[in-house]
Formats: structure tokens, sequence, C-alpha cells
């Protein structure tokens, strides 16, 4: 065996539904999915997909509290689908994209708004601003074996009880299929990677104690609270 210098980290897992757990290999995620969402954050829906990471172990479970972060007074929420990808390939042409599928989540993509639109302005990358600690809350991955590839559905997000985002699956600038493709064109996706796919409009800030409770309609919730 490998005489580690240190005992190496325990690999990030995400539950299934209906038993097991998921690996996490890496973490991708689509900026600027949904039109009006592009629009409400200034941007041209237009666009081709664009995409950024965050590490594994930003990802938080189980529907545990997330701290409020550091270095930020502006802290968003953004509800999104997330796919499991089960089986690896680059290259993978749009009509084999769903063979790569594990399952589906809910997410959330907490971000340090200030931060990235500091980075915007600068020409900076955003890992401070999307890739912080705890930053990726998901609920468990319905396998597509039980609720094969929904396409459309609401995917709503509360806060404190009061809705703060609604928008349908259908209404994605680049469906599932389309995202896995592109993406595949820039790395190899291996089994245990993630996507995250984009936010519908509505993302706001939130401040410690407020719970949010995320919905995707045939898919599954995540929920966390604001420590």
């Amino acid at each position: 065996m490998a005489d580690f210098v240190f005992s190496p980290p325990a690999v990030v897992t995400i539950p299934v539904a209906g038993g097991g757990l998921f690996p996490v290999r890496r973490v991708f995620c689509v900026g600027r999915n949904y039109a009006e969402h592009a629009r409400e954050m200034g941007n041209d829906e237009r666009d081709p997909p664009f995409f950024f990471t965050k590490p594994a172990d930003a990802v938080v479970t189980g529907g545990k509290d997330i701290p409020y972060p550091p270095q930020t007074s502006d802290f968003h929420h953004e509800i999104e689908l997330v796919v499991a990808i089960g089986k690896g390939g680059a290259n993978i042409a749009p009509e084999n994209a769903q063979g790569h599928i594990f399952g589906y989540a809910a997410g959330l993509d907490m971000t340090r708004r200030d931060l990235q639109a500091l980075a915007k302005k600068s020409g900076r990358p955003w890992d401070m601003a999307k890739g912080f600690d705890s930053s990726a809350p998901i609920g468990d991955i319905a396998p597509v074996s039980s609720i094969g590839h929904p396409a459309d559905g609401a995917i709503t997000l509360d806060v404190n009880g009061v809705n703060r985002q609604r928008g349908m699956l259908s209404e994605m600038t680049w469906d599932v299929n389309s995202v896995l493709t592109d993406l595949s064109r820039y790395v190899t996706l291996a089994p245990g990677d993630i996507i995250m796919t984009g936010t519908p409009a509505g993302v706001g800030a939130v401040v410690r104690g407020d719970l949010l409770e995320g919905r995707i309609e045939g898919i599954g919730t995540v929920t966390a609270r604001i420590g």
C-alpha cells in the first residue's frame, strides 16, 4: 500500500434514492442556461454555454446547515438540476448522451455575488465566488432506472416559505443532452462527475437563519439552512 504522509480525505458521496451512495469525482457547472436569468444578470441569452467548476468537497448532503461564508455581504441562492454521470466518455454525440447519465437531483449553486461581480469586472476567474466551502448543497439522486429522463417539470426555490425562483426544465437554453455533449468536447467525462445545469430567474440574497427549500418536479428536493 502507498505510504501516505497523512490520511487521505474521505470520498465525497451523495445518497441515492432507494439505497446506495454515489461517489463524487468532479463538479461542473453551466453558466447562464436560462434566458430570463441571463437577462437579469445583464447578459445575452444567445451566448453559447460555458462551464466552471466547484471542488467535490463543496458538496453538502442530507439537508445539513451551511455556513454563511466569509468575505461576502451578498450571498445568493441558485436552484439547479443536477446530472450525475454513470458512464464516461469524450466527444459524446447528443443521441448517445442519455446513456451516460446515472440519475438526477436538485441542487443549489451558492454564490458570493459581490466577489463574482468583482471578478467579472476585473476579468479574473470565478473560483472564490463559486467554489468555496459548502457551496453545493445537493439532494438525493433519483436514478434513471426509476424516473427515466425528465425533460420538463417545474423547478422552484422557496426561502422561508416564500417562493423566490420558479421555472421549467424545458426553458433551459441548452438541454441536458446538449450540455453533456458540449462539456465532453472539453474534458473526458467519468463516472462520478456531476453537472449543475444552470438556474432560472429570481436569484437573490440570503442571510443567516434563512431556510432554503428547492424542488424539481419528478426528481426530488434539496434543503439547506444558512447557519
